[in-house]
């Protein structure tokens, strides 16, 4: 009887069988401190590991800002957007360069769509000042810090009153607010309402899509000097003054009692929603709201609200602020989200409080908000603490906290060697001698004249200048006079790392072509860095090349080559492109439409949106474009998508077999997903990934992968369109704005697949046949210790591969097809293109050739292999 192997180990040897009585245990994590260092007086970075007792998961990153509440010279402060406004969103480290904070993280969650002026939901106040009051929201939570220096974490109402100067009275709904649908009773928040508007809300309207039409009293240093009834005043609102704006009763008090000229005072307060206490704004130096509460009495707590929108139960990036149980320490908490780095759900952030000491705790905004910045030791600039979600992009936020120092210039207390901590081979960095006082905060160097010294040779340094010529660890120290400090330099090796990438700009061959070759390292512990062109080296086979600052450009093509590879190497691990002559032809431009492009959506009627094509887009400005506008408000908690569709949905004619389709997209920085639809010659849907998240702004060329969506041809493409998912889908907007011009398909040559044929192998035997030619090995295949071995260059030579055996290295790499296989007798990992396999067994060497195991053949160069038990061969195609 024959069966498939497939991808399985044949059937040799006897199974184990675990014991019904095994049971797994339970994964624990524990918080492993990597380090610490002081952002200026009362405040330090404290950076943890969050290890897994299960080797299977990877460890994620904690990062901590402690600030010491007790320290004079520290202290706490809201964040707002530009310029103070609450309306004008910017990234944390905009905000604390703007204010002068020496360290900050993002604050509440906002509304994302365009729709919203993204006010934060909650209430704000700044040294004092309410920026924003609370919403009538259930279960949102607020951090503050009173002016006397108690951290308090709290659910807050907002209460307050407009007085006439006729006695009469009128109650005050809130503070610079966004229009929202209220909790729990779902009605509109401006509706028979009175706000104030102060200069803090720099948005065109008070607010936007409120549904009511406003009557507005412009009140300067307590007296009226302008009402506009039935619509909003233009006058710019100065800082000694504030807008009311009312709607149906509250209009009827501004007509009835609010003449130019009469006085007014307005007072509001907080009162906590657990204990009834109420607050004078005043008495806060700061307060920012959050979300859910994480931690009360240094327990895991409840879910104040629903965490289903914030992917609760998800790995994701995560920002949360707590204070300790004396009330003397709070801490500002990120969880890093960045390549192998997925962040953690809530469950496991409240247990990182608990143990990082946190009496009480709530979360904020996070996901792609996640951001933390701070001011390295010595540096007089903030930069990013860890990578966004983005890398190195900040979102722009309603609001964060800042950590400020008010501390006097002191003494020098320290130097600090500043630069680069982790390289690799080959790469050069810059260091620097930097100084801090005695209050931790930056001071002027000159005048200083460093030494420079490493414990351990694994690069040179010369006049500033470190060359990493080896992998491992060494300490950089400097001195200048009494004065040193040291920095852990870490020199990134092969065996750290578990994945090597290309993203080339196209796969044609063409000489005279330069082709973008940027490579990423994907490490074991889940960093994922970019590799710098001087660590790799490249190896050419099909055509000649120059590399040179990322990109290799074509020399010449070998005469009769279907496929060529360029192989990035670092360090002996390996990664590879596979290159193809063949032709690039216009898909569209839209330049002579000869067919109708309409917008669509799903679920029918819950998006708003229109197609269009456009002439004058920035960037594209003598070009036509096809223009998307999207609008998922209505339809948010649903799947949402916004479709242009091509020709009624007949689409347009995809000829041949294309490998790739490149386009020109201008972006919106909207978080959302960006997909191609296509119909196929046999009349299935296919859909190919244009971007997983839209995050960047403008154009840029995306190269779309049509090799894996399985479409037979011809085809058509019948749509372009956004996708917005239920998961997070706070984190992206639900209005915007894509273009799409310059549709093109790559087409490779169609014999870049291997030779088809089979070859038939016996155990024991060194006689073999490929295809009906009987041909004899320098070593038969053998099973040992239950597993398959078989001669590896004599498979891959027989159908279609190349192999080739390096002495020194004692490595065999084999190219076949779309694949590259390089692996080491004696050990077990192998590189399959680009990515550390672990194998089933070690390759064995007999009579000098390579014996790999049966399903490495299978799994890795995608061969079907059949064993046939009763005659003991192999049959392999």
């Amino acid at each position: 009887m024959t069966s498939a192997v497939g991808a399985t180990v044949l059937p040799l040897g006897k199974a184990q069988v675990a014991s019904a009585a095994t049971v797994k245990a339970a994964v624990t994590y524990k918080l492993v401190k990597q380090d610490e260092t002081n952002i200026t007086a009362g405040a330090k970075q404290i950076d943890y590991q969050w290890v897994s007792s299960d080797s299977s998961k990877l460890t994620q990153l904690v990062h901590v800002v402690q600030v010491d509440l007790t320290n004079p010279y520290v202290q706490l402060n809201a964040m707002t957007g530009k310029a103070g406004s609450v309306t004008a969103r910017q990234s944390v480290g905009g905000m604390a360069k703007e204010t002068g904070a020496v360290a900050g993280i993002n604050g509440d969650v906002f509304n994302t769509a365009t729709s919203s002026e993204g006010a934060p939901l909650g209430a704000e106040i700044r040294s004092g000042e309410l920026i924003s009051s609370t919403s009538k929201l259930t279960g949102m939570y607020a951090f503050g810090v009173t002016k006397d220096r108690t951290p308090i974490i709290d659910e807050f109402s907002f209460s307050g009153t407009v007085q006439a100067a006729d006695g009469s009275t009128f109650p005050l709904t809130g503070v610079n607010k966004s229009a929202y649908k209220t909790e729990p009773d779902d009605a509109y928040s401006h509706a028979d309402a009175m706000y104030i508007y102060t200069d803090n809300w720099t948005a065109s309207q008070r607010p936007m899509n409120s549904g009511t039409t406003p009557t507005e009293a412009l009140v300067v240093d307590g007296v009226v000097t302008e009402v506009s009834d039935g619509q909003e005043i233009t006058t710019p609102v100065p800082e000694n003054g504030y807008i009311l704006r009312g709607h149906k009763s509250a209009a009827d008090f501004i007509r009835t009692h609010l003449s130019v000229g009469t006085q007014v005072t307005s007072n509001y307060s907080l009162t906590s929603l657990t204990n009834g206490k109420t607050y004078d704004p005043s008495s806060f130096q700061m307060m920012v709201s959050g979300h859910t509460i994480l931690v009360d009495n240094g327990k895991a707590s409840s879910f104040s609200r629903d965490v289903s929108g914030l992917s609760g139960s998800s790995a994701r990036a995560r920002t949360a602020v707590g204070y300790s149980q004396d009330g003397k320490t709070a801490y500002l908490i990120t969880v890093e989200e960045n390549g192998g780095l997925k962040g953690v759900p809530l469950s496991q952030l409240q247990d990182i409080m608990v143990k990082l000491g946190v009496w009480k705790g709530v979360n904020m905004d996070g996901g792609g908000s996640t951001t933390m910045v701070t001011r390295p030791l010595g540096d007089f600039d903030v930069t990013l603490a860890h990578p966004t979600s983005f890398g190195t992009t900040q979102r722009q936020v309603a609001d964060g906290i800042g950590v400020y120092t008010t501390a006097p210039q002191g003494a020098i207390k320290g130097i600090v060697a500043s630069g680069e901590k982790t390289l690799f081979i080959g790469q050069q960095t810059n260091y620097a001698l930097k100084a801090y006082d005695t209050y931790y905060n930056p001071i002027d160097p000159s005048g200083l004249t460093p030494t420079w010294s490493m414990d351990k040779a694994i690069g040179s340094f010369q006049n500033g200048v470190f060359q990493a010529t080896k992998e491992g660890t060494a300490k950089l120290t400097v001195k200048a006079g009494s004065a040193s400090d040291s920095v852990d330099i870490e020199v990134i090796g092969a065996d750290q790392i578990d994945q090597l990438t290309i993203a080339p700009s196209t796969t044609l061959l063409a000489a005279g072509s330069s082709i973008s070759v940027p490579v990423t390292a994907r490490l074991k512990d889940g960093r994922e860095l970019p590799v710098p062109a001087s660590a790799i080296k490249w190896e050419f086979k099909g055509f000649t090349a120059n590399a040179a600052d990322g990109k290799i450009t074509i020399q010449s093509v070998n005469e009769k080559a279907t496929a060529a590879y360029a192989i990035a190497r670092y360090q002996g691990f390996s990664t590879m492109v596979v290159l193809a002559p063949g032709t690039e032809k216009k898909l569209e431009d839209f330049e002579n439409v000869g067919y109708t492009i309409s917008y669509a959506d799903l679920p029918s009627g819950a998006t708003q949106g229109s197609v269009s094509l456009v002439t004058g887009l920035p960037g594209h400005e003598t070009s036509k474009a096809l223009d998307l506008k999207y609008d998922f408000t209505s339809g948010a908690g649903n799947k949402l998508y916004a479709y242009a569709m091509f020709n009624g949905g007949k689409g347009i004619t995809v000829d041949g077999g294309p490998s790739a389709m490149t386009l020109d997209v201008s972006g919106d920085n909207s978080g959302n997903w960006l997909r191609a639809e296509f119909t196929d010659s046999k009349g299935a849907i296919k859909y190919a990934t244009i971007a997983d998240a839209i995050d960047w702004s403008g154009w840029k060329t995306v190269r779309v992968d049509l090799t894996e969506a399985g479409i037979s041809y011809p085809a058509k493409l019948t749509k372009l369109y956004v996708v917005d998912p239920v998961e997070a889908q706070d984190e992206r907007a639900l209005q915007g704005e894509v273009a799409f011009d310059n549709l093109k398909l790559q087409y490779p040559p169609q014999t870049i697949k291997p030779q088809s044929t089979s070859v038939l192998l016996h155990i024991g035997s060194k006689t073999a046949k490929v295809g009906t030619s009987t041909v004899q090995l320098d070593a038969e295949p053998l099973v040992q210790k239950g597993t398959t071995y078989v001669p590896l260059r004599f498979i891959s030579d027989a159908l279609g591969g190349d192999t080739t055996w390096e002495q020194t290295l004692k490595r065999v790499t084999v190219l076949r097809g779309d694949r590259m296989l390089e692996l080491w007798p004696g050990q077990s990992d192998l590189i399959a293109n680009g990515v550390r396999v672990p194998a089933p067994s070690a390759p064995v060497v007999k009579n000098g050739r390579v014996l790999v195991p049966l399903r490495v053949v299978s799994e890795q160069l995608g061969l079907t292999v059949v064993w046939q038990a009763a005659a003991k061969s192999i049959t392999i195609y």
